[in-house]
């Protein structure tokens, strides 16, 4: 089966050696996204409120490429930088799924690309 690198311009440049998303067969692997804004390529990092959301609408930008949305979101994983935002995330997190949100986890992690405070990675399905 072959790979197929998705990327969109609405979403940030890769920031190493890896693709924005690989889709094969009917899945599709997202790479973790941070809170970089395209197309000025600003970091958020101030507000966890805002940072999550920029986070959802890289994630967005990236499914919207491959045809799909949120609702295609089988599995995703919440980076954290400091469990104590897991409340706020987790409510940001929620209002892009409306009906049978994905299996997920969430993980403290002690640093992440950038020194940002949130990362999120999913797998969907078509």
């Amino acid at each position: 089966m072959a790979k197929e690198m998705i990327y969109s311009a609405q979403a940030p440049e890769p920031i190493g050696p890896y693709s924005q998303a690989i889709k094969v067969g009917n899945l599709l692997f997202i790479s973790g996204q941070v809170a970089i804004q395209k197309p000025a390529g600003n970091l958020i990092t101030g507000n966890i409120v805002d940072e999550t959301h920029q986070v959802m609408k890289n994630l967005s930008a990236i499914l919207k490429a491959a045809g799909m949305d949120f609702s295609h979101v089988v599995k995703s994983t919440i980076f954290l930088k400091d469990m104590n935002a897991f409340p706020k995330v987790n409510e940001v997190y929620g209002s892009y799924f409306t009906d049978m949100p994905p299996a997920r986890e969430t993980v403290e992690v002690s640093r992440l690309p950038k020194d940002v405070n949130v990362e999120i990675s999913c797998i969907a399905m078509q």
